[in-house]
């Protein structure tokens, strides 16, 4: 079990490593004014995208169900800071979509929103952070 979990852990760090640079880059790019600029940021957020975030949200989720498997299913029912966290997890695979979502804005020249959007918007996954390691660590119910 301690295998399954530090693989977990892993593959949490490098998905919110990409969560976090992700929509830092939407910021500059939201900036950029030159074609070349333009250019490079597509490829900087494509590769990001699907070469490091999607593949880490996968592994998450694949190690954490292995986790899961761990435990029955009368233990679950009773670990009421697991659900909460499942619940922010839902919200965290929304905002991996979302992301998707911005990118291929991006990447069509139609992006909508302004660098102070982006800005913001990076600081959701912080929080959802903050609040799974602490119902994780101290299991307040």
């Amino acid at each position: 079990m301690l295998w399954v979990k530090a693989f977990h852990l892993i593959f949490i760090v490098t998905w919110f490593s990409a969560m976090f640079y992700l929509p830092r880059l939407f910021v500059y790019h939201a900036i950029c004014e030159d074609e070349a600029g333009n250019a490079r940021f597509k490829v900087m957020e494509r590769k990001l995208y699907r070469g490091i975030m999607t593949p880490s949200a996968i592994l998450t989720l694949i190690f954490g169900g292995w986790l899961l498997s761990f435990y029955s299913l009368d233990q679950i029912a009773t670990m009421h800071w697991l659900h909460a966290k499942l619940t922010l997890v839902i919200l965290l695979f929304a905002y991996h979509g979302v992301c998707g979502r911005i990118l291929k804005q991006f990447a069509a020249d139609n992006n909508q929103r302004n660098h102070t959007f982006y800005r913001w918007f990076n600081e959701l996954p912080v929080l959802v952070l903050i609040a799974v390691i602490i119902l994780v660590v101290v299991k307040p119910f």
